[in-house]
């Protein structure tokens, strides 16, 4: 039988961050993944092959909408080719994943292709897909088997017309009605790509806002340039059936003062959220135990009940995000080297990779008023920007939120081109307690998107922002 210092069940950013710092730290590590490629759900129908469609997709609109006042003829009708767009997303996530094998063989990690279950706290068996199952021994184990989409108890997924975000990475058509369940990061993302490519988008949300978890701000806003590029949306619903009529998909749902609404669709995309996923692991054979959720339970230290067992990632409490899973495989990797890592959960920054894209890190106003914390706010319009008229991005703003006594930057929100990098301008600030002033003073590139958080840093910062 194998002996391992480290097993890893889930092969996702979680799973294989942590399987490589391991190595690093001189641990014999294995990991262990269910499908053929490694990456998770991230890497294959994820992270990446999103991304990758919502790159082609702003391509062809650009091309469609914009080139034409850039000064760019095209001869002919531009089109879309589907077929080739997902065969190109299909090529992105083939090299990514390949990528991660490549990393493994460095590493000199042992990866075992199959359903990864435990035996007891130290043995886990791996079962392939022909049936053949074997064992092996870990010290530690580390559970980072993810997340699936969730959908509502009467919603049945039939993956043809009725979808997950999965499903709605390899269509063979562009809709003609997508209806989007769901007015969070997903549906949003993937709703942009076919609002681009041609199909008409209704979102169905049962909040009051979309981006619900984000500062409201920056839901207004969004919805505000959605709405400009055509997008529909129905807030205050709440969904009550969705059937499917041959190639039609009803949706029937009440909004906020009871009336029933019903949509018409050729496609519904469910996106309602992801749930943990722990099917086939066998935890309680370990003796591990799940929540009410579904999720592992674990200390401060990703420790579950089980003193030798971790997990880490969607599987666990906090929010779904690649990069959170990544440290936390770092820092478990590292309380194993005898270690003393720490997460700021704040500093965790999070996303919508729409166009114009949208970044937060640290406390909403919301969140702010409701602990009555005293705070002054800094903010600047994107078009103001030189950079942003000069590439015609003008929608959006950063907002930094700063403490009235000390200053101190307690939360930063944008939306606006590339703010999924910028964000990270406010992490790093805030990771080393910056003042508003602080960053005021930091010298910025001319002209950039940047700019836009020096702006809102000086307008928090006695109201004196320059290029307003």
């Amino acid at each position: 039988m194998n002996q391992y210092d480290v097993a890893i069940i889930g092969s996702g950013p979680g799973g294989y961050v942590a399987a490589i710092r391991c190595a690093q730290l001189g641990m014999k590590t294995a990991i262990i993944e269910k499908y053929g490629t490694l990456g998770g759900t991230c890497l294959n129908v994820g992270c990446i092959p999103s991304k990758a469609l919502l790159d082609s997709s702003h391509h062809y609109e650009d091309a469609v909408k914009h080139f034409e006042e850039h000064g760019i003829d095209i001869p002919g009708e531009v089109k879309v080719n589907l077929g080739q767009m997902i065969n190109r997303k299909q090529g992105v996530v083939d090299q990514t994943t390949k990528g991660i094998q490549f990393l493994m063989d460095k590493n000199k990690i042992d990866v075992f292709q199959g359903v990864g279950s435990f035996k007891d706290a130290t043995h886990v068996n791996i079962k392939n897909e022909k049936g053949k199952t074997e064992t092996i021994e870990a010290k530690h184990t580390i559970i980072a088997t993810g997340s699936k989409p969730s959908t509502l108890p009467f919603i049945k997924i039939d993956k043809e017309r009725i979808i997950t975000s999965t499903e709605a990475l390899k269509l063979k058509e562009v809709p003609k009605h997508m209806i989007v369940i769901g007015g969070g990061v997903i549906g949003l993302e993937l709703g942009q790509v076919y609002k681009r490519i041609g199909a008409e988008v209704t979102v169905v949300e049962y909040l009051d806002r979309i981006i619900p978890g984000m500062d409201s701000g920056l839901s207004k806003e969004l919805m505000r340039s959605l709405k400009k590029q055509k997008m529909k949306f129905n807030l205050s619903h709440k969904v009550k059936s969705v059937e499917r009529l041959g190639d039609e998909v009803v949706v029937k749902a009440d909004d906020k003062k009871g009336k029933e609404v019903v949509l018409k669709g050729d496609y519904c995309l469910v996106s309602v959220g992801r749930r943990p996923y722990t099917d086939g692991l066998n935890a309680e054979a370990a003796g591990v135990k799940l929540d009410d959720r579904g999720r592992v339970e674990v200390n401060e230290h990703l420790q579950t009940n089980v003193s030798n067992i971790y997990a880490i990632g969607d599987v666990v409490k906090g929010a779904m995000l690649a990069h959170k899973a990544e440290e936390e495989g770092t820092m478990v990797a590292e309380l194993l080297a005898g270690q003393k890592p720490h997460i700021d959960y704040n500093l965790i920054p999070g996303v919508v990779y729409t166009w114009p894209e949208v970044a937060a890190v640290g406390k909403t106003e919301e969140e702010l008023k409701e602990a009555g914390v005293s705070y002054k706010v800094g903010q600047f319009p994107m078009r103001a920007l030189g950079r942003a008229r000069a590439s015609m991005d003008i929608d959006g703003f950063v907002k930094i939120l700063a403490d009235s006594a000390t200053d101190e930057v307690l939360g930063v929100h944008m939306i606006g081109a590339r703010c999924a990098d910028l964000i990270t301008e406010g992490v790093t600030a805030m990771e080393f307690r910056a003042s508003a002033e602080d960053m005021a003073r930091m010298s910025h590139a001319h002209p950039t998107y940047a700019e836009a958080v020096k702006e809102a840093a000086l307008a928090a910062t006695d109201d004196r922002a320059i290029h307003i």
